[in-house]
C-alpha cells in the first residue's frame, strides 16, 4: 500500500547554512525510489509517497542520503498524512482567528512527557501560550516566532535532550496536511 508522506528536514537553508537546494532534494527523494515528490518552500519540507517503510526508516533514509549527497547531517522527520490531519485538528488554539504568524506546531521524533517543560511557567509569558499534543508542541506567539520569549525557553537544549525538533508556522503545518492528503 501505498502512503503518503511529509518529510521535515531540519535547519536547512537558515542563514546560510546547511544550503540544500530543493530541487536536489526531489531528486534525491526520487533516487531513492519514492514517487510523487515535491517540495514546500526553501526550508526543508518535502513529500513524497512510498510503499515501504515507515516514517522511523523513511526518516533515517533521507537523512543518510542527504549527508552523503551535501556532506553534512541534517536531523529528519517523516510524518504520513493521517498524522499531520490529526495534529491540524487538534489545534487548541483558534487557528482560523489567527494570522499564521502568530501559531506555530514543533514536532517532535518521539513523543514528549509534559514533566519534560514543567520547568516553563506559562504565566511568566504570557499572552503567549504552550500546549503539548501528540509528538508535538503548539505555540501562541502573538508577535511572531522571532520575538517569542517563550519559544526561546522552549528550545533550551536541556527541555529537548534525546527528541529531534523542528518547528513550522501554521501555513506550513496546513500546506503539508493538504499536500499529503492530494
Amino acid at each position: 500500500m501505498t502512503t503518503t508522506y511529509a518529510a521535515l528536514l531540519r535547519g536547512i537553508n537558515v542563514g546560510g547554512n546547511k544550503k540544500v537546494p530543493m530541487a536536489e532534494l526531489r531528486t534525491l527523494l526520487q533516487g531513492l525510489g519514492h514517487d510523487g515528490v515535491g517540495t514546500y518552500l526553501q526550508s526543508g519540507n518535502a513529500v513524497f509517497s512510498a510503499d515501504r517503510g515507515d516514517e522511523d526508516s523513511l526518516a533515517a533514509e533521507l537523512a543518510d542520503a542527504v549527508e552523503k549527497h551535501f556532506g553534512f547531517t541534517v536531523s529528519v522527520l517523516v510524518r504520513d498524512h493521517a498524522y499531520l490531519r490529526a495534529v491540524r485538528e487538534a489545534c487548541p488554539f483558534p487557528a482560523a482567528e489567527l494570522e499564521a504568524k502568530q501559531l506555530h506546531v514543533t514536532y517532535f521524533s518521539a513523543p514528549v512527557d509534559p514533566g519534560r517543560f514543567a520547568s516553563v511557567d506559562p504565566a511568566a509569558f504570557l499572552p503567549e501560550d504552550f500546549r503539548l499534543g501528540d509528538r508535538a508542541l503548539y505555540l501562541y506567539a502573538p508577535d511572531g516566532l522571532g520575538r517569542s520569549k517563550l519559544a526561546e525557553a522552549l528550545a533550551k537544549p536541556r527541555l529537548l535532550k534525546g527528541v529531534t525538533a523542528t518547528t513550522r508556522n501554521w501555513n506550513t503545518v496546513v500546506k503539508l496536511e493538504e499536500l499529503t492528503g492530494a
